[in-house]
């Protein structure tokens, strides 16, 4: 039997076996997504709001089993950003896809999902029992400033740090892969 990346067999994933690894979720040609747990077809949003639920699922494509979760997800992150505030400026956006091709590629992604890491364990930490809306923490976050200032420093210092570490692991693995280059000055 082979197995994906999540530990779920294939037949237990095409079959959509409840129980048995993440809630599988089919995509067909039609576009639909078919919920192989409620045996139901959902949306867009309701895929969001597993997200939000933090429900482990995977979406594959009905006919070839191929795994098309992320870009179910990168549709869910499209439509947020057309709609509403966007959480990503032009020029990040930029930013980020000029790192696509580039030697730093999976470095980036690494870096910026460790950062959202400690982004939401800082944000947990501060929340404690409390589930805190977006409105809630606009609220608190415009009464706590100077606070806020020195955490959000330390949370910038910490991701500086991050950064620099990921820098000399790279120059350490060049020096090893590549002994006097570039050369010492």
């Amino acid at each position: 039997m082979a197995s994906s990346r999540r530990g779920v067999t294939a037949e237990a994933a095409s079959a959509g076996v409840a129980g048995e690894g993440p809630r599988v979720l089919k995509k067909y040609p039609n576009r639909r997504l078919y919920d192989t747990q409620t045996s139901s077809y959902i949306t867009l949003a309701d895929v969001k709001q597993m997200v939000l639920a933090a429900e482990a699922f995977e979406v594959r494509d009905a006919k070839t089993g191929e795994d098309l979760t992320r870009s179910i997800l990168l549709q869910i992150i499209l439509e947020e950003e057309s709609g509403g505030v966007p959480m990503f400026s032009e020029q990040m956006l930029a930013q980020i896809i000029r790192f696509y091709g580039h030697a730093m590629q999976g470095m980036m992604g690494a870096y910026l999902e460790k950062n959202l890491q400690t982004f939401v364990e800082l944000q947990k930490r501060m929340a404690g029992p409390a589930t805190f809306t977006p409105e809630m923490w606009t609220q608190f976050l415009s009464g706590q400033a100077p606070g806020m200032q020195g955490l959000m420093g330390t949370y910038l210092e910490q991701s500086k740090n991050l950064f620099t570490q990921m820098q000399e692991q790279m120059a350490k693995q060049a020096e090893t892969l590549f002994p006097g280059f570039p050369p010492k000055r």
